[in-house]
């Protein structure tokens, strides 16, 4: 049960992908998704330099045997970021699955398939996933608007998003925005997604190697604590709404320069509360709505464990219905 092309092309138990968060998704959380039969996907853009990366991989390969990713973001950096790099160093040690996202990886498609490398991409827009299957990717991811870190501009929700992306291409569709149980798992593949994409829910797991008071933090929060800034910078981001994040919001609508933006949206800010634990210190923190459905902090097997459990009773259910079977 739940074998689709994804599991197929990624050799993997299960169609259930860890999102890659910066600050987060390193060594110990990429591992523990692995050994828990999805895909951890490690954030490339969280290490300074390349020889940090490569350790980043090597430690990965010394706690799974089982396939893992590793995403490049394309995006305009604060830094002098040289991707070529990025994927080589990536590449060389053995990563053998590649997510993009940001931009088109059209400029480094040779590179990856002269390597061998299986090639995802992630995007928001329709257009743009077509664009990937064109240049060459081996499946794509689409996001809603309910996801965190960069949903896109437009403000289209997964239910629109899903289905008419898997019309739009042919290659394998990943979902993700807003997935964060059994019961959104089974909703994407219904849709005909043939795999999710996870951030938050595996945020606020053990195996996260976040400070305590975050995870606890994540806990209380709804549905509706969440805002978008950085739309005028075209660059719009899920935040947990905070005074520092309403500000944020606030300095936006009145026409601040990205200049003046900087500062209050820089990634330092979110790495020293993720040490720390010290929320009110005012850090723009990605978080998608599924943390209203969040009231615990397992382990990532557990959350695995429990998806796949729980949907096979959702099956089981629908079945009685008429509905499946």
């Amino acid at each position: 049960m739940f074998k689709t092309r994804i599991t197929e092309l990624l050799g993997i138990e299960y169609p259930i992908l860890a999102g890659p968060m910066a600050y987060m998704s390193g060594p110990e959380l990429i591992s523990a998704v692995s050994n828990a039969g999805g895909l951890g996907i490690m954030a490339s853009l969280g290490y300074q330099t390349t020889d940090e990366l490569r350790e980043a991989i090597k430690k990965t390969k010394q706690l799974t045997d089982k396939p893992f990713a590793v995403n490049i973001t394309l995006l305009p950096s604060a830094r002098p970021v040289k991707y070529e790099d990025y994927f080589l160093a990536a590449v060389e040690e053995g990563a053998n699955i590649i997510e993009t996202s940001g931009r088109s990886p059209e400029p480094y498609m040779k590179l990856l398939k002269d390597a061998g490398a299986t090639v995802m991409h992630r995007a928001t827009r329709t257009k743009d996933i077509q664009t990937a299957e064109r240049v060459g990717v081996d499946a794509v991811t689409i996001l809603g608007m309910e996801a965190a870190g960069h949903p896109g501009q437009e403000e289209v929700g997964s239910m629109v998003r899903i289905p008419v992306a898997c019309d739009a291409v042919k290659v394998p569709v990943i979902a993700g925005g807003g997935i964060g149980d059994a019961r959104g798992f089974v909703a994407a593949l219904a849709m005909g997604a043939e795999g999710v994409l996870m951030g938050t829910r595996f945020m606020a797991s053990k195996d996260c190697l976040i400070h305590a008071n975050v995870k606890d933090w994540l806990m209380t929060l709804g549905e509706m604590d969440t805002i978008l800034i950085q739309k005028s910078i075209k660059n719009a981001s899920r935040v947990v709404r905070t005074e520092h994040s309403e500000k944020i919001l606030e300095m936006e609508n009145r026409g601040a320069s990205l200049e003046e933006l900087m500062p209050m949206i820089s990634g330092q800010r979110g790495r020293n509360v993720y040490a720390t634990g010290d929320v009110g210190s005012g850090a723009a923190i990605s978080v998608g709505q599924v943390v209203g459905m969040i009231h615990d902090i397992p382990t990532v097997k557990e959350i695995i464990d429990g998806i796949i459990n729980e949907a096979k009773g959702i099956m089981q259910r629908l079945e009685k219905t008429g509905l499946a079977g």
